[in-house]
């Protein structure tokens, strides 16, 4: 847990850091949470009492959790949302989105109860690219997209997260592809465009893992500028596209 969290949703947070993701994203600066064990036991009534203690920081922010993946102990997350709610208290999770199945019945019931309690998603999108996100994910891209749509149907506000990694995630077309779907929604608050940083290795060494991204640079503040306005200007044309057909009709 971070008592003092000021990137991981609005105003000053706290944060919990859930074990367990099922991805194995290349540029994960993570990997001691990838499995379930580890960590340490918590209940709600921990946490809470934790946020009670030092509630005076947090009027203008809230509880975030995150990860690893943290809806893997979506059961957690839940309850202790639902408990948060009672008092008040903004509640954010940082997910990827690889757990949703639209197409379940039962998920959908698990994501409406824990969506009806968040006040915010901030949801990492990895690629635009099926193959390609596959190929630094490990997983399908399908989840990801299906549960961006399913947020936006749900109205629950969303910040887009997008990690831009040279040579991987920083092609202009998976860019400004990027940009063109984030421009079909309507919750979307805010656009976080991370550049990819190497103060991961450490952790992988320590844990004797090889890591994947040995050779490639960290990303300059001026390529994620750039990268940011590729993103930007698919939304732009997209809602100006969709504007366009509304007028039209």
């Amino acid at each position: 847990m971070e008592s003092f969290g000021t990137v991981d949703g609005p105003g000053v947070r706290l944060v919990l850091f859930l074990q367990g993701c099922p991805m194995r994203c290349l540029y994960c600066h993570n990997p001691d949470t990838w499995n379930m064990d580890g960590g340490t036991p918590v209940t709600v009534e921990e946490v809470l009492a934790l946020y009670e203690k030092n509630k005076d920081f947090y009027q203008k922010g809230g509880i975030t959790v995150t990860g690893g993946e943290p809806l893997v102990q979506m059961d957690f997350v839940t309850e202790l949302f639902e408990a948060a709610a009672q008092k008040g208290i903004h509640t954010c999770v940082d997910t990827s989105g690889i757990t949703f199945h639209a197409h379940s019945p039962k998920v959908r019931g698990q994501f409406d109860r824990l969506t009806a309690v968040t006040s915010l998603v901030m949801l990492d999108i990895k690629h635009m690219d099926p193959e390609s996100h596959e190929k630094l994910t490990s997983r399908q891209q399908a989840p990801v997209l299906d549960f961006a749509r399913y947020l936006d149907e749900r109205a629950v506000p969303v910040w887009i997260r997008h990690v831009v990694v040279p040579g991987i995630t920083d092609g202009k077309r998976e860019l400004y592809q990027l940009g063109r779907f984030i421009g079909t929604l309507h919750n979307v608050e805010a656009l976080d465009v991370l550049p990819y940083h190497d103060m991961g290795k450490a952790k992988y060494h320590n844990l004797g893992i090889p890591y994947p991204l040995e050779k490639v640079k960290p990303l300059g503040k001026e390529e994620a500028l750039a990268a940011r306005k590729m993103i930007v200007q698919g939304i732009r044309e997209e809602k100006e596209a969709r504007l366009k057909g509304y007028v039209r009709a």
